[in-house]
This record gives C-alpha cells, structure tokens and sequence, in this order.
C-alpha cells in the first residue's frame, strides 16, 4: 500500500509549480516535526493522572460530544 501511494504523490509532484513544492514541502516538514515532537512526548504517571482527572472533570460538567452529536456534524462535511 505504501509503495502505491509513494507511486501517485511521484506521479503528482511534476505537476506542481515551485511555489506549490515549496507549500508542499513545508507541510511535510510540519507533518514530520509533529510526528517527531509526539514520539518524544513521555510523560510521568502523576501527570497522566492529572490529565485523567481533568478529562473526567470536563466530562462532569457535561464539556463533550456524543456518538450522535458527531455523526451529525459529520453529515455536514
């Protein structure tokens, strides 16, 4: 699968002037600092407890979405 979809953005690059490679090529670097930033992300239990505890807070005061309420928004994407 990966290799098809290597195949296709080769396929596409061509096509593209140097501002849109330039756009493009920033958005890969993105895509990759995040990755990068995520991977590296490690976090303590006393801090996955306090990120736990505020999730559920929020839940408490009724801050989410349902399974219903976002198939709905979905409808309208």
């Amino acid at each position: 699968m990966t290799g098809a979809i290597d195949m296709e953005i080769q396929k596409y690059l061509p096509l593209l002037g140097n501002e849109e490679k330039k756009s493009l090529l920033g958005v890969i670097k993105s895509f990759l600092n995040l990755k990068n930033e995520n991977s590296r992300e490690e976090i303590d239990i006393e801090q996955y407890n306090k990120e736990i505890d505020a999730a559920m807070a929020r839940i408490d005061n009724g801050e989410f979405t349902t399974q219903e309420d976002l198939e709905r928004e979905m409808e309208s994407w």
